[in-house]
C-alpha cells in the first residue's frame, strides 16, 4: 500500500467482523508503532492487548455503568462542550453518522443504543488499551498520541480496522478491574 493510500485509508470503524486479527500481525504492528517519536525516546506508553473473554467482561461492565448513568471520572480532562466550528464539526460528523445508519434524527431510542455500542467497542474483536504514567505529565500525552497515529496507520496498513476510544478513569474503570492493572 502506498503512504498516500494509508492515510486515506484511515477511518474510524463503527462495526467489526468478528474475525480474529492474528496474534503474529498484532505483534508487528505494536512493535513497528512503538518506534514512534518520544520525548527523549521516553517511550511512556503501556499497553495491553485484550480478546475473549475479558474483553467482553469489560464491554458488559462499562455498557452498565454507562446505562446506570455513573459519571466519567477521566484522568485527562476534556472541556465541557465544544464551540465554534469545532463544535458545528461534531455535529456534522454525527449527523452523517446516523444517516449512513438509517437513524432518524427524533429516533432516540435508536440513536442512544448506537452511542451504547462505544462501550461496547463496536463489537472489535480485540482492544488495545494505552496508558501513560500519571506522573509524566501533559507532555507524555502528546507521546502516547504519536504511538496512537503510528499504531492505527500501521493497523490500516496491515488491512485492520481500528476506532480510537476514550476510557474512563482507572479509579474506577472495568479495564483495571479485569486487567489487574495497578494505580
Amino acid at each position: 500500500m502506498e503512504y498516500e493510500q494509508v492515510i486515506k485509508g484511515r477511518r474510524s470503524a463503527r462495526g467489526y467482523k468478528q474475525e480474529s486479527v492474528p496474534k503474529e500481525v498484532l505483534e508487528e504492528v505494536i512493535f513497528l508503532a512503538t518506534q514512534a517519536p518520544s520525548s527523549m525516546n521516553t517511550q511512556p506508553w503501556h499497553f495491553h492487548v485484550v480478546t475473549g473473554e475479558a474483553l467482553d467482561k469489560i464491554r458488559e461492565e462499562n455498557t452498565k455503568r454507562n446505562i446506570e448513568g455513573v459519571p466519567p471520572s477521566r484522568e485527562i480532562r476534556s472541556p465541557l462542550g465544544y464551540e465554534g466550528v469545532h463544535r458545528e464539526r461534531q455535529i456534522e460528523v454525527a449527523i452523517q453518522l446516523f444517516k449512513e445508519m438509517g437513524i432518524e434524527r427524533d429516533d432516540k431510542e435508536a440513536r442512544i443504543n448506537q452511542v451504547l455500542k462505544n462501550y461496547d467497542f463496536f463489537s472489535a474483536p480485540a482492544g488495545l488499551f494505552c496508558f501513560i504514567d500519571r506522573a509524566m505529565g501533559p507532555p507524555q500525552w502528546s507521546d502516547l498520541g504519536m504511538f496512537l497515529q503510528t499504531f492505527m496507520l500501521l493497523a490500516t496498513e496491515s488491512g485492520i480496522d481500528t476506532c480510537a476510544q476514550e476510557a474512563w478513569s482507572l479509579k474506577q474503570d472495568s479495564v483495571k478491574e479485569f486487567l489487574k492493572i495497578k494505580d
